[in-house]
């Protein structure tokens, strides 16, 4: 048990030290983990024999489940709204048309059977998750047209796909016999709307009750994690289509304390990469890897500059995408983790293959991190698609990259009583401090005798509420019957339960007051115990 933990504690920190230097160079960081694992594996420096593909398995499983909900707590629905529909058509369609692309090369080249030929496309036809948001955060990578954001939507939900039609090509080859349509009705449906369900349950106890500590929700996120893949699973359908639907429907409603919910994914996500990349490496038999180098190099290149394109292009195009954001979604097709468990799979299945397809699928991922996780800065780069203005985090619902700090905006009128008066004579709270002065189309860093002119905006700092449990916000849409349309706010009742807080008008934001009319289109924001 020492020597385990010991073992354990040794290599989680030479892989937070191989990560820091990963960041120095424009090598995928996840790279160094498998390497790592390969040398203490059963051909390296400390010859650990290692062979248990049950374990890894569960272990590898385990790990991606966590991965996948993260992938879908931290998609940012409002920034990614735009590509949405090309995302999920190549989520996908586009992993359908990589996966038979990809088995008729291995069909027509290599010669083997149809059915070994298309598993082997199944399994390396999506791209994975943890690597591409590896590349994206690690390098910034910012890029223009909500590329980033199709990426990330791509990504993160497309390996369920490949996970289907891997179990249905393996089914069919072992000889079960299975109805294909039904088999995937039931992975689609019961994987999608019971991670909805599931996630739409949990935001509903999270927020309007309040048992639960403030580390209890955390452990409480974590076991909904855990649910939203086994029910759907335990019932017959896809638990990584759950669990990613799970974590969309949560990560973009309002949950208390959602920031420290946010660094504990964080940590245990990477956490989950070093281990899985880890153990896959010291899975791996490095001395057997030359016998499939070949025919992996093969595939990778007929995938990275044939078969990922032009699934690509097929599913692009039609929504008039640019010429170098296909190149660069193309290019940015990482494949990793996701492929190598689902290569697990086969082997635990007991099928018997001409390749060994663990081994295969491994180096075929090794050389995709290699050389399009080395390269994607690059491309990006000589493609020009790059944003400098715009922030990789915000893409990714990153609760990182936000402050403890809320802004406020308040204009100053003729009739304001801050009209003509010094910053260091308002009775302003001492939590709430004057950061910004916008006057005549100049900016302002304001001081203590700054005088303020009607006109003038300013932009104030104060420290956010976080601990919202027994407040609840509400909208409500005005529509041309409503019984509030034409009211104002003073001619509401005086002993409601509620209070409007907001009012989105268009594409504006009113903060009412009492004279404020409610007009037909409004959706009012109001507050409820």
């Amino acid at each position: 048990m020492a020597q385990f933990l010991l073992f354990a504690g040794v290599v989680t920190v030479i892989c937070i030290l191989m990560n820091r230097i990963a960041e120095k160079i424009p090598v995928p960081s996840l790279i160094f983990f498998l390497l790592l694992g390969m040398c203490f594996g059963v051909d390296g420096i400390f010859h650990i024999p290692f062979d248990d593909y049950s374990l890894s398995e569960t272990i590898c499983s385990t790990c991606l489940v966590f991965i996948m909900f993260y992938g879908g707590f931290g998609t940012n629905l409002k920034t990614a709204r735009p590509v949405a529909v090309p995302s999920f058509l190549l989520s996908s369609l586009g992993v359908i048309l990589t996966a038979g692309l990809v088995g008729g090369f291995v069909h027509f080249v290599f010669g083997l059977e149809w059915l070994e030929s298309l598993l082997i496309g199944s399994v390396i036809s999506s791209t994975d998750a943890a690597s591409v948001f590896n590349v994206l955060r690690s390098r910034k990578l910012a890029l223009k047209n909500h590329t980033d954001s199709l990426l990330e939507l791509e990504s993160g939900s497309n390996d369920p796909v490949s996970y289907m039609l891997t179990i249905l090509l393996l089914s069919m080859i072992s000889g079960r016999e299975i109805s294909i349509p039904l088999t995937l009705f039931l992975q689609l449906a019961l994987g999608i709307a019971g991670g909805l369900l599931i996630g739409w349950i949990a935001v509903q106890c999270m927020t309007r009750y309040s048992f639960l500590s403030s580390p209890g929700r955390t452990i409480f996120l974590f076991a909904i994690a855990l649910i939203a893949y086994a029910l759907p699973s335990v019932l017959g359908g896809n638990g990584y289509l759950g669990v990613y639907f799970c974590g969309i429907l949560m990560g973009n409603h309002y949950l208390p304390e959602k920031r420290s919910m946010v660094h504990f994914f964080d940590v245990l996500t990477e956490i989950c990469q070093m281990a899985i990349f880890f153990l896959l490496g010291l899975l791996v038999t490095p001395s057997q890897l030359p016998d499939v180098f070949i025919p992996a190099l093969s595939i990778m290149v007929f995938l990275t500059f044939i078969g990922r394109p032009a699934a690509v292009f097929c599913i692009l195009a039609p929504f008039c995408a640019s010429l170098a954001q296909m190149s660069l979604v193309s290019f940015a097709g990482l494949r990793g983790v996701a492929s190598i468990v689902f290569s697990i799979y086969v082997v635990l299945e007991g099928v018997s293959l001409q390749y060994d397809i663990f081994n295969l699928v491994f180096v075929i991922v090794l050389l995709s991190l290699a050389f399009q996780g080395t390269l994607l800065p690059w491309a990006s780069e000589k493609l020009k698609m790059t944003d400098p203005n715009a922030d990789i985090l915000k893409t990714f619902n990153d609760y990182q990259a936000e402050s403890d700090v809320s802004f406020i905006k308040l204009h100053v009128t003729d009739s304001h009583p801050y009209s003509e008066k010094k910053l260091k004579d308002l009775p302003l709270p001492g939590e709430l401090l004057v950061v910004l002065l916008l006057r005549e189309q100049k900016t302002i860093l304001p001081s203590g005798d700054t005088i303020l002119r009607p006109g003038d905006l300013l932009v104030m700092a104060a420290p956010e509420f976080e601990d919202r449990r027994n407040l609840t916000l509400y909208e409500t849409s005005i529509s041309k019957n409503h019984k509030l349309k034409g009211k104002y706010l003073k001619e509401l009742p005086k002993n409601k339960s509620y209070l409007i807080v907001m009012i989105k008008r268009g594409e504006s934001t009113i903060i009412p007051n009492g004279d404020t009319q409610i007009l037909a289109g409004d959706v009012l924001v109001s507050a409820r115990l």
